[in-house]
């Protein structure tokens, strides 16, 4: 059958298909990745979100929304994270309700190998045909994939209703 939707697309939706599906089949696997560490993807990018929002005193719920992942996901990383020794938890003096994370010195070493690593195995390619095309067409191609994303999180959070077929009597009609 022909999908004919996706218009002149197919090719594109095929390769976001094939891309999510391998992603999501390591995302939550633990693997060295170059260091002396086991994690997951979903705990060092969570580590790396929290490396690039050190200087803000972003609360762990404000990072999970940046992220895309539900607070208690997010939650569950940073616990991982804390007892491998690669982050620490704060909270300010008078509250402490709201808990900050930090990376701990060892989780910068960590980070630093795990970036080498992956950087050599997979994205010096890809940076070489990034490399290749205009500023304009890397906007766009993020802003496809940001819509994509957008709207992938937003049905992860809603449960759409279940729809039944309710037959017609012929007293209805």
């Amino acid at each position: 059958m022909k999908l004919h939707w996706m218009g002149n697309h197919r090719t594109l939706i095929e390769k976001i298909i094939k891309y999510g599906n391998a992603y999501s089949n390591t995302y939550k696997l633990q693997r060295s990745y170059g260091t002396d560490v086991m994690f997951s993807a979903a705990q060092i990018q969570t580590l790396e979100y929290i490396l690039e929002a050190e200087d803000k005193d972003e609360k762990m719920s404000e990072m999970a929304a940046r992220l895309g992942v539900s607070p208690s996901t997010f939650s569950k990383n940073v616990k991982n994270l804390t007892e491998k020794g690669l982050l620490e938890k704060y909270h300010r003096s008078g509250n402490r309700k709201d808990i900050y994370v930090k990376p701990s010195e060892k989780g910068r070493e960590v980070y630093t190998e795990y970036t080498k690593f992956v950087r050599e195995l997979c994205f010096d390619e890809m940076f070489k045909h990034a490399d290749t095309i205009s500023e304009a067409d890397k906007e766009s191609f993020i802003r496809i994939l940001d819509l994509l994303a957008d709207v992938l999180v937003w049905y992860g959070e809603k449960e759409p209703p279940v729809r039944k077929l309710i037959k017609i009597e012929q007293d209805e009609e």
